[in-house]
């Protein structure tokens, strides 16, 4: 018997799964395996074989399972089976595995010898298969089909070497979003960003119901396994410790009150003041839809925009422009609207050579906005009281909430707010700290059609965001309708569960034909992560959540949340914080 390859323990009797197949054809990068009659392999399993070369070292094949038939050898005709089975015709059940190979070692590219023994992977020789013994950092992603954890390279992560997440799948049944939080929870508690992980910030926009809200309070479903599966990773069960929520005000609630309603405590309105709506520049995200930037009437937008930012002046919590006082969002667009439409004032705001069919254009799109941003958009509130979504004055975990917010609005808030944390990174110039930005339905905000400013925003992130230190986690149902570049730049891809029609898209051309079938199987908590140092897409499982997912999993929320910063009235800001407030002349002491 050869020496088997490093790692493989040679007095375990159950190392031996079979021998290299001598009737189909072996390849360095490809080759089957007939299993032992007391032996078994399954989809995923790690095997290695070592090939002997004259003159030179052994060559240490390794691989995964892709592939496992079973057939009756000995028959001929497709009614053979029940002779077999009743003894009459002798034959043989025989099992035979496809082996995709990981990695050749040394890298001297033969095919293994028909023949060979084939030995489970175990221990050291699995984690040599799998390339975990060269990831300097590992992040634990959760354990494969064999009950051993499956490790992230995070060198593909920060930004080291590559940078963002991909993750695709059927909604509701994939569980995309949970599997973004869990790997988030995974980066900053399993120790792989060292001192970084105390600065490292996370923005996650919450689009689906109240799920997200409850981060920092532990899920009372937790249990002993699931406790021991976090264990089984190195990481602690617990809920994320440092969360802040924002949700946006209450349509029509002049106080601002967050528009949530399982979340009492902890949770932060998050809103624009009109002043800084126009010095910003935010008009553009009003138009944010992808075929809108088609639109001759996008000129005018500009023109807008710009007229804005020079003249509209902060005056008593709303602006002044050209010496109009405006102090809310539909009174900003009805002026607007007032000096586009008058044949004097035309010209100064939408430029001279736009005729009025495109002005019209512009003003109509403008005036259905009213409703859905009103109140985002406030000349009401106090502008000193806290109310913009800044990551880095904030906890480690940003959770914005817009599930309550019409279309419109979410792109609004996604743009601004995306545009916002960018521009900040740019300024401070480092990639430390880092900045996770987790981002459900990226087919809706970067279409791989058309063009709008989120998607710019998004683009630029995909592009030079690794070199700023922001790392995009986008999640969609469907990875084929999002821009091209957006995934191309993504080294981590993830796969759930996948409609048909859509597994069958070139995009997921990573996937062997096998996983192509399985992902459309694919229980929730079942993922398929491709990333660059493996050349196969690992099938994992992750635990169930520690942290509460639902209103009805919270348990007791911590200290830091039984405040809220939110106040129904800011008792100290009485001047400028409004229409109708109070001037210097009107304070009483």
């Amino acid at each position: 018997m050869s020496t088997p390859p490093d790692g493989v323990d040679p007095t375990d009797p159950g190392a031996v799964v079979g021998r290299v197949l001598g009737t189909a054809d072996a390849t360095p990068l490809q080759f089957w395996t007939a299993v032992g009659p007391d032996s078994y392999l399954q989809l995923d399993d790690v095997v290695v074989t070592r090939r002997e070369l004259p003159d030179r070292e052994p060559v240490t094949i390794a691989g995964v399972v892709t592939q496992v038939r079973a057939r009756h050898e000995g028959a001929q005709f497709d009614s053979d089976v029940f002779a077999i089975a009743d003894g009459t015709l002798p034959a043989q059940v025989q099992e035979a595995a496809e082996i995709t190979t990981t990695r050749v070692d040394p890298e001297f590219y033969v095919p293994p010898s028909p023949g060979a023994l084939v030995y489970r992977a175990t221990g050291e020789a699995r984690d040599s298969a799998l390339h975990f013994d060269r990831m300097e950092r590992r992040v634990p992603m959760g354990t494969g089909r064999d009950g051993v954890p499956v490790f992230l390279n995070a060198d593909f992560l920060d930004g080291s070497r590559g940078a963002h997440v991909s993750i695709s799948g059927i909604s509701g049944v994939a569980t995309k979003t949970s599997f973004a939080t869990f790997l988030l929870y995974s980066v900053f508690r399993s120790g792989v960003l060292g001192g970084d992980a105390v600065n490292a910030k996370a923005l996650i926009f919450n689009v689906k119901g109240e799920d997200l809200l409850f981060l920092d309070h532990p899920n009372t479903r937790l249990d002993a396994a699931t406790t021991a599966a976090y264990a089984k990773l190195g990481l602690t069960a617990g809920a994320f410790p440092d969360v802040r929520v924002y949700a946006p005000p209450r349509a029509g609630d002049a106080s601002g009150t967050p528009d949530v309603s399982s979340r009492l405590t902890g949770v932060d309105s998050f809103y624009w003041t009109l002043s800084e709506f126009c010095s910003d520049r935010m008009l553009p995200y009003v138009f944010a839809d992808a075929d809108d930037e088609r639109q001759q009437y996008t000129m005018v937008v500009h023109s807008v925009t710009a007229h804005l930012h020079r003249y509209a002046q902060p005056a008593d919590g709303g602006v002044s422009i050209d010496g109009v006082r405006v102090h809310s969002y539909p009174d900003l667009v009805d002026q607007v609207v007032e000096q586009l439409t008058d044949e004097e004032t035309r010209s100064t705001w939408a430029g001279s050579a736009i005729n009025t069919g495109t002005v019209n254009a512009f003003a109509r799109r403008l005036i259905n906005s009213k409703k859905d941003l009103a109140r985002l958009i406030r000349g009401d509130l106090a502008t000193r009281r806290p109310h913009r979504i800044n990551t880095a004055e904030s906890a480690q975990v940003t959770v914005v909430d817009l599930h309550n917010l019409p279309d419109r609005a979410q792109r609004f808030v996604v743009g601004v707010t995306l545009k916002t944390e960018f521009e900040n990174k740019e300024k401070t110039g480092t990639a430390k700290p880092l900045l996770f930005v987790v981002l459900d339905e990226l087919n809706k905000y970067a279409p791989r059609e058309g063009s709008s400013p989120i998607k710019e925003v998004l683009l630029d992130i995909a592009e030079r965001g690794r070199s700023l230190g922001v790392i995009l986690i986008g999640a969609q149902q469907t990875a084929s309708e999002v821009e091209r570049r957006i995934v191309t730049n993504s080294a981590i891809r993830v796969v759930g569960r996948l409609d048909p029609a859509e597994a069958s898209r070139p995009e997921y051309g990573f996937l062997p034909p096998a996983q192509r079938q399985r992902a459309l199987l694919a229980k929730p908590g079942t993922m398929f992560v491709n990333q660059p140092d493996i050349p196969v897409p690992l099938c994992l499982e992750f635990p169930f959540p520690a942290w509460a997912t639902r209103v009805s999993e919270a348990g007791q929320a911590p200290s830091e949340t039984l405040r809220s910063i939110t106040q129904a009235a800011d008792p100290f800001a009485v001047v400028g914080s409004g229409a109708g407030a109070l001037t210097d002349d009107d304070i009483p002491f």
